[in-house]
């Protein structure tokens, strides 16, 4: 049996004859895309490609290195349409999806929509991001906010879209991918639970507590220690708190903001009850405008794929292979489509960026229904 220094040598020989046949491939594939790019020709040919991998995968000598052949060249034909849509992309430029870039986004004389009453975090969230004099109103769902804009109620809405500890709003996500709203901002708001009695009560007299599902699981571990308590679940933080104030009744207490015991006169009868000292909210700034700020760093993306082996892996190599970092991916189930599901992508970039360009190039060529959400 030959030494394993001269098994690697030959490796390495083969390897080298690789390096030069896979650069002469792409040379030619280079050529191929000047010519589907003369005659309007999609990169993109599926049956073409399924054809070769079938033939490609007949010439292996078992069935393991059919496999392996089979995978390897879908990674090839896979590299190989990356930089088809470079060249497309370069020759043949799509202007920003349809956006439209802008120096900042207004905030002096707009109006803006949340969901919920005055304290809530979504009030916290729309003065955080537009100022604290912002004119402002609130509806009862989120639904209703998407509907304001689309109405033309309000410039803006403020939804929240994510939790650090209890994880995604999944109805927001629905809501993306039913109205033509985008993102235009975010605004990262953190959740300081306290527990809010009317004033000059003790925690002896509270026997009923209300809040959101989310506040009551966040704070599980103080809930936990007052097992005497009846604990109600309600449709907003501040709504509870609001409730605990016109009731009137002192064994009742809401977990709530600091800023919901401003609002409502009501006393903090414990702070720090919280059990992720980290926990935040992040909140969407939507606007039915199709606009994005020229110094955004975020793009949001949904698409939907076929039921097919690495159809996923394949659409986010897109991201991948042109140098963007992906900092969020979430599916959600395709409404009348059963076990069908869009996938909701963030990734860091702009759509001025060649980068960005091509990957949503390869993007659209290769997944089902993509929607850009927003770059913020």
């Amino acid at each position: 049996m030959e030494d394993l220094q001269t098994l690697r040598k030959e490796i390495d020989e083969i390897d080298n004859s690789l390096v030069a046949l896979f650069e002469k491939r792409m040379a030619i594939a280079e050529q191929v895309a000047a010519y589907k790019i003369q005659i309007g020709k999609p990169v993109f040919d599926k049956d073409r490609e399924q054809e070769k991998l079938s033939s490609l995968g007949s010439m292996a000598h078992n069935e393991f290195n059919r496999c392996g052949i089979q995978q390897l060249y879908e990674q090839i034909m896979s590299i190989s349409r990356k930089r088809q849509y470079q060249l497309l992309q370069k020759h043949n430029p799509v202007q920003d999806w349809g956006f439209t870039p802008i120096e900042s986004l207004g905030t002096e004389g707009v109006t803006v929509v949340y969901q919920g009453v005055e304290g809530a975090y979504s009030h916290a969230a729309v003065q955080a991001f537009f100022g604290n004099q912002v004119s402002s109103f609130h509806v009862d769902t989120w639904k209703h906010a998407m509907e304001a804009i689309q109405k033309g109620e309000a410039h803006y809405a403020v939804l929240p879209i994510e939790n650090s500890t209890a994880g995604i709003v999944q109805d927001n996500y629905d809501l993306l991918a039913a109205y033509n709203h985008v993102i235009v901002g975010e605004q990262l708001i953190p959740c300081k639970h306290v527990l809010l009695g009317l004033p000059r009560t003790e925690l002896s007299q509270i026997e009923q507590v209300y809040s959101h599902p989310q506040a009551l699981m966040q704070c599980a571990d103080f809930l936990d220690s007052h097992s005497n308590w009846h604990v109600h679940e309600y449709a907003n933080t501040a709504m509870a708190a609001k409730k605990v104030a016109e009731e009137q009744n002192p064994s009742q207490a809401a977990i709530a903001s600091p800023y919901a015991a401003k609002v409502f006169n009501l006393e903090i009868l414990a702070e720090n009850i919280y059990s992720n000292p980290g926990n935040s909210t992040r909140f969407i700034i939507v606007s039915r405008d199709k606009v994005y700020c020229k110094h955004a760093k975020k793009v949001s993306v949904s698409f939907e794929l076929p039921h097919t082996s690495g159809s996923l892996y394949n659409s986010l190599s897109h991201i991948i292979y042109n140098g963007l970092n992906m900092t969020s991916i979430e599916s959600r189930p395709v409404l009348d489509k059963n076990w069908e599901y869009r996938f909701f992508v963030e990734f860091e970039g702009n759509l001025m960026e060649s980068a960005v360009k091509n990957a949503l190039c390869g993007l659209d060529a290769e997944v089902q229904n993509l929607r850009i959400h927003g770059n913020y």
